[in-house]
């Protein structure tokens, strides 16, 4: 077995773009950089978060090794490899263990449905192709999802498959997959931000976070309060956490993230849609709410002098 142990709290990346589409890789080194002194353990690149289908293998090649050569020492760096088809998430994956990632997220396809044989077929051979640590990312609000059994038998069966980060919103898996894990060195990350704390209270190692990558104070903040054993104290911040997700809740995924980092002073361009009115209206309400509820609520706002960086 690779006995590789993902755990803490990852920031899940936005993508910043130029107004052609082009990767913006200033923003995104000033992101990263925002993150890392935010005292996240490491961050996730090309997850949802990171809109992969927007961009081609080549572009996605060139964020790999830009957040390998910037991400300061002792962040770990884990990569998503979603992709069309297999190959191209393959070579995804080279291109990101060649770079020094901890582990690779490995999502379920897209777009057609497939049956959960199919889907652990796919995880095997995509895993004993890249003989690298893989955690499995299960979303099914964007991807095939993974029903809790086929998670474990891959768990169980495949060498390189290393653990799991959960998006379903299935609240009944936390207690499940950490009982079938058992002493086994499985790595099991919370992937929806609603469900952190309860996660952490239910034995799993840490989360990767969408909120994260606009407001990693927070979310840092639930995590060290947790494995600090003020349990009281997550819960807090969980709840605070509940009420930055309500305010999300009605954007797009990643909109949110995108327009939090701009109400910080880190703009990441245009979104991929065009705007209407009526969004255009809840925008601005977000923006103008956000540096208030930061205020009332102690969170920093490091992020300031990064962006004048």
């Amino acid at each position: 077995m690779v006995l590789v142990k993902v755990e803490g709290l990852f920031a899940a990346v936005v993508t910043p773009v130029h107004e052609d589409g082009r990767i913006d890789f200033d923003t995104f080194d000033r992101v990263v950089a925002f993150l890392a002194g935010a005292g996240v353990s490491g961050i996730c690149i090309a997850g949802a978060t990171g809109e992969y289908p927007h961009f081609e293998t080549a572009d996605r090649r060139a964020l790999i090794e830009r957040a390998a050569a910037r991400l300061p020492g002792g962040c770990a760096l884990l990569v998503g490899i979603g992709a069309p088809s297999m190959r191209l998430a393959v070579e995804l994956g080279r291109a990101a263990i060649d770079a020094g990632c901890r582990a690779l997220l490995l999502p379920m396809p897209m777009f057609f449905r497939y049956e959960q044989a199919d889907l652990a077929a796919y995880a095997a051979a995509v895993s004993d192709t890249l003989r690298a640590p893989c955690l499995l990312y299960n979303l099914p609000a964007f991807t095939n999802g993974l029903e809790a059994k086929t998670i474990v038998g891959l768990l169980n069966d495949q060498e390189f498959v290393v653990g799991v980060k959960d998006s379903s919103g299935r609240m009944e898996d936390l207690a499940a997959l950490q009982a079938a894990r058992g002493v086994r060195p499985w790595s099991l990350l919370v992937g929806d931000d609603r469900a952190l704390h309860a996660g952490l209270e239910a034995g799993w190692d840490g989360g990767i976070s969408g909120v994260a990558g606009f407001c990693p104070e927070l979310l840092v903040g639930i995590y060290r309060s947790h494995t600090s054993g003020q349990s009281a104290e997550a819960a807090r911040l969980q709840r605070l956490l509940d009420e930055l997700i309500e305010q999300l809740n009605p954007f797009p995924t990643p909109w949110g993230i995108r327009i939090g980092l701009a109400a910080r002073g880190l703009a990441t361009g245009p979104l991929p849609l065009p705007v209407t009115a009526a969004r255009q209206r809840q925008l601005s309400a977000f923006m103008a709410w956000l540096p208030g509820w930061l205020a009332r609520n102690d969170l920093t706002d490091a992020a300031a002098g990064v962006a004048r960086s």
